[in-house]
């Protein structure tokens, strides 16, 4: 493939709005902005109120479903996790339209916690990828059929892994780690081949500011985050938060373009962006860093706008609006930061929703949030204060986030799949 012929179709790929209808990847758009143009989903439902339909999924999984036209996709882990499956069901009915998969009989370490198959697909008009882990990317098409399949190697870390694939333009951009062999991919989604690839260094272990003691040489190390892609008025960077600092990519080469230290050796969210400035948080009580885009070599003194030691990131990704984030820690704490000095507005609990795992999703001026226990907050994106608008239940364990699409919204649990529509 040209290089010109690729910038051409990147370019196109990045002006192309989200169709309100679908929701093609773990944070929607193309950006991995975590926002739906959508204005008419739900605000309240519960077990019986609200439910266009729910189906039992097989065992357990973490990911979050994505969906494409009458599609609704699902990675699924069976047989303990040797069994790694792409699921689509009917968005009609919910009912199961094919499975397809592989199984993998290699040792994978994870966490008890951090199921397989965590990673959500990525979707675009003529193609499903999914990322197994281990087990290699596999690229479907909308029958179940597969386009091309890689092995990129066994990844060994102690928690396992769960970053998501990205689709823009020609490229299909995918982070295969945390490992000690860890690398950013861009590969060609029609084919897979690879176009350029960026090798993570290896990390030396270091003081532990990640929530788990201060012991030296001690901490758990690696990036669990899903890079997002920004525009900047001049150039597409794609932006990935890594073990003690954050780059920026040329999308089309893999070349960097800035790198900023200031963050801890553990990192579970992705970077959030808006108006200019893209911040990184720490995994369990790290570092978080506001940067400004659009720098070149290492602005660790020239753009990065501030850092906070030990501050409140958790698992999940926030979300961001008129220059304000809103993010919440793991025990079920709601933040709204100011994004250019870092300051906190306002923190609140989250009422009856306790731990969580899932990322925020912003539509219009409204925030969803899902916990653990399966419990919904629907709150105001407002500065002005915490402003609850409704509360929801379901009951059932889940470590994923809502999938909102159209008049719709999709929720994986441990137990099921549901579709929530007034």
């Amino acid at each position: 493939m040209k290089l010109t012929t690729l910038l051409i179709s990147l370019l196109s790929a990045a002006a192309f709005p989200l169709h309100a209808d679908d929701w093609p990847a773990w944070r929607g758009d193309t950006l991995g902005s975590g926002k739906t143009a959508s204005a008419e989903l739900p605000t309240e439902w519960g077990k019986e109120k609200n439910v266009r339909w729910r189906t039992d999924l097989p065992e357990g999984g973490n990911s979050t479903p994505v969906v494409w036209k009458d599609h609704v996709y699902v990675t699924q882990p069976e047989m303990g996790g040797k069994a790694r499956n792409l699921l689509c069901f009917n968005r009609k009915d919910g009912s199961l339209l094919w499975k397809k998969g592989l199984v993998y009989e290699e040792e994978e370490r994870t966490h008890r916690t951090n199921l397989y198959c965590s990673a959500s697909p990525a979707v675009d008009e003529a193609r499903v990828v999914v990322s197994f882990g281990s087990a290699g990317l596999v690229c479907y098409d909308h029958d179940g059929e597969i386009l091309w399949q890689r092995d990129l190697g066994a990844i060994d870390h102690v928690w396992g892994n769960s970053t998501s694939p990205v689709i823009h333009g020609d490229l299909l951009i995918h982070y295969h780690g945390p490992a000690k062999n860890a690398v950013l991919y861009g590969l060609n989604k029609v084919t897979g081949e690879t176009v350029w690839k960026w090798n993570e260094p290896v990390w030396e272990p270091g003081k532990r500011t990640d929530g788990f003691g201060d012991r030296e040489g001690e901490g758990v190390i690696g990036s669990f985050s899903t890079p997002i892609l920004v525009e900047t008025g001049e150039r597409t960077e794609l932006i990935m938060s890594f073990p003690l600092e954050m780059k920026a990519f040329d999308p089309a080469t893999g070349d960097v373009l800035w790198t900023c230290e200031g963050l801890n050796p553990l990192v579970y969210t992705s970077p959030v962006y808006n108006d200019g400035v893209v911040v990184a948080m720490g995994g369990y009580y790290g570092n978080s860093i506001g940067v400004k885009v659009g720098g070149s070599g290492d602005v660790t003194e020239s753009h990065r706008l501030w850092q906070e030691v030990r501050h409140n990131g958790g698992i999940g990704s926030g979300v961001a609006k008129d220059g304000k984030i809103y993010y919440q820690e793991t025990g079920g704490i709601a933040y709204c930061d100011d994004m250019k000095t870092g300051k906190t507005i306002w923190r609140a609990r989250l009422p009856g929703a306790g731990k969580s795992w899932g990322s925020f999703v912003l539509a219009g001026d409204n925030i969803y949030t899902l916990s653990q226990a399966g419990d919904s907050v629907l709150f105001k994106a407002s500065p002005e204060g915490f402003q609850v608008v409704a509360q929801s239940e379901l009951g059932e364990h889940t470590n994923s986030s809502v999938a909102p699409a159209g008049d719709e919204l999709f929720i994986r649990t441990h137990e099921g799949l549901w579709c929530i529509g007034e």
